[in-house]
């Protein structure tokens, strides 16, 4: 589980990272006494909780919160202050908490045990299933399949769970789905309709989330995925019983990872 905290008072912060982490202790915990500078942080990885404290120069909480929910509509916000007349506009955000000046073990521990998007054992529940043995197949949790207006879009979403969760930068995966082709303006071009036509049809299935978008690069989140593959390599016995010879089997790419099996 990540969690940001927010505040531009330095001994304030201090106090703050020294709670969330006397109560979770397993959590990761990233500090910031600047708030553009968790801006820039969260474009790159995605946090289930921030505490925010609201009033800051440069960008206050209200604002933060509001960049920060564009990128993960699930983030559970928890609002800091001195004062309470900002309250509606937290409750506006659908935040899940507001806690009050000063910030005190119990404080932290009454929101973290109260979040309005739970995150279990650290992890987030998986909302898609990755087939990869055989033919690449999505589904959702429910055993639908997941539609993908372009194969190209598929496909993309089959090399980013291959490389499980690792950021690959855009030139990467050029070079992948189009090997043969140079990497210029043309190829550059078509590629970002790729992601945005595979970007649409994860939002209509409300999956947006399972990619992780940074700087120039793209991932997926894969605690949010279930997989035969990955359960494979974390030595899952009832997996590795599904292997029938193919791996991604449409893919050219994913032909050699099939020694890995045998």
């Amino acid at each position: 589980m990540r969690i940001i905290a927010v505040e531009d008072e330095k001994t304030e912060l201090v106090a703050l990272v020294k709670a969330i982490r006397n109560i979770s202790p397993s959590s990761e915990v990233d500090a910031f006494d600047d708030p553009l500078k968790a801006i820039e942080f969260v474009s790159k990885k995605k946090a289930d909780i921030a505490f925010l404290d609201i009033n800051m120069p440069n960008a206050d909480g209200i604002k933060l919160a509001e960049v920060l929910k564009q990128g993960n509509r699930n983030v559970n916000i928890i609002f800091i202050t001195a004062h309470k007349e900002y309250m509606e506009d937290a409750f506006n955000l659908h935040a899940s908490g507001y806690l009050i000046k000063p910030i005190s073990d119990d404080k932290v521990k009454k929101e973290l045990d109260d979040l309005r998007h739970p995150v279990e054992n650290g992890k987030r529940k998986p909302i898609l299933r990755a087939n990869c043995f055989g033919n690449f197949d999505l589904q959702t949790m429910d055993g639908k399949s997941v539609y993908f207006e372009r194969q190209k879009s598929k496909e993309l979403f089959a090399y980013l769970v291959f490389r499980r969760g690792a950021a690959c930068t855009i030139k990467e995966i050029a070079a992948v789905l189009f090997e043969d082709d140079p990497y210029d303006n043309r190829v550059q071009s078509y590629l970002q309709k790729i992601i945005s036509a595979m970007m649409k049809n994860l939002k209509a299935i409300g999956a947006e989330d399972v990619i992780d978008k940074g700087y120039n690069s793209l991932g997926v989140i894969i605690d949010l995925i279930e997989c035969d593959y990955i359960e494979v390599l974390n030595n899952t016995s009832k997996a590795a019983s599904l292997y029938k010879g193919e791996f991604m089997c449409q893919y050219e790419w994913a032909e050699a990872f099939n020694a890995f099996f045998m």
